[in-house]
């Protein structure tokens, strides 16, 4: 699934001759703590009511507030992996979408990633989550996927992030094709790989803050 298959046509873009008021008046209407700015399809960053806040004048246009993360989009046929990443690392609710012209085409929202999350998860079926830690250099998914394998276990789906805690080392959340994940793990274990969390997914369909709760404590950000 990539990006552009994700946006959400429900958020509209601000314009700079909006007032930060009605940016916070939008942002307590669609429940979010950013909106992307955008002027003649051209996107200039994301809009904050800390912004608002700041300028200590919320009658003033945007133009004359400052914001932030000018930087901080995708591109339309990214994968929605992609999304994800970019929304955790900058701490957004929202990630803007654009075109092979980088004109504005609209945003993503972390619940609209969670839900292309879930229905991935669910098409995959029931299954446990391994959340393995190594340092970048011991990374092989090759390797991984033998020691996985040798136990009769299929890997469905891995998803490699950075460890906040040593820019050295990675994450790397592995779902499986089985609930019962103790031989995996004592196999991994006994080649020096360091499992730092496990989860059984086989409960109900959740909604989406439950999802993206879940995600969270998968990637423990």
């Amino acid at each position: 699934m990539i990006a552009e298959e994700l946006i959400n046509q429900m958020v509209p873009p601000l314009k700079l001759s909006d007032t930060g008021e009605k940016a916070v008046r939008w942002m307590e209407e669609f429940r979010l703590n950013q909106l992307p700015v955008v002027k003649n399809r051209k996107y200039l960053g994301l809009v904050t009511e800390e912004n608002v806040l700041e300028a200590k004048n919320p009658e003033l246009s945007l133009e004359k507030i400052t914001f932030d993360f000018e930087h901080v989009h995708v591109q339309q046929n990214q994968h929605f992996y992609n999304v994800m990443e970019l929304a955790i690392k900058n701490k957004v609710q929202v990630v803007p979408v654009l075109d092979e012209l980088q004109e504005y085409l609209g945003v993503i929202t972390v619940n609209d990633t969670i839900a292309a999350f879930g229905q991935m998860t669910a098409m995959q079926g029931q299954g446990g989550i391994l959340v393995l830690c190594m340092a970048e250099r011991d990374y092989s998914l090759s390797e991984i996927s033998r020691l996985v394998e040798s136990n009769n276990v299929k890997i469905l789906s891995a998803y490699v992030s950075p460890d906040e805690l040593d820019i050295f080392r990675i994450k790397l959340t592995l779902k499986m094709n089985t609930l019962d994940l103790t031989r995996v793990v004592a196999t991994l274990e006994r080649f020096g790989y360091k499992v730092t969390a496990q989860y059984q997914d086989g409960t109900e369909p959740q909604d989406d803050q439950d999802r993206l709760d879940m995600l969270m404590r998968y990637l423990n950000v």
